[in-house]
């Protein structure tokens, strides 16, 4: 799977989903078995899920630097940065 994001959030829901299923099947209390549920699945993340949180957070960098370099892909956005840089005096 080439998109780091996606894998990422199948593998956070699919640890929750498990983790839900198998409490809600002990009969557990439902809002009681998702609170477990959710802190399991974070658990599971930062035990577990190191090297594609590492790829999303990669991913997160490259997107800014990107970003930084070419500037936003809205022109509006560009211009209005450039006005208001003007009027702070940065150019």
């Amino acid at each position: 799977m080439k998109n780091p994001w996606l894998q990422f959030i199948l593998l956070r829901v699919g640890s929750f989903v498990v983790a839900f299923a198998i409490l809600a099947s002990l009969r557990a209390n439902i809002f009681l078995s998702a609170l477990i549920a959710a802190i399991l699945s974070l658990a599971f993340s930062l035990l577990f899920f190191n090297r594609q949180r590492a790829k999303v957070s990669e991913a997160i960098y490259n997107r800014v630097k990107k970003n930084d370099e070419l500037g936003a892909d809205d022109p509006d956005s560009d211009l209005e940065n450039a006005i208001l840089d003007e009027a702070e005096g940065k150019n």
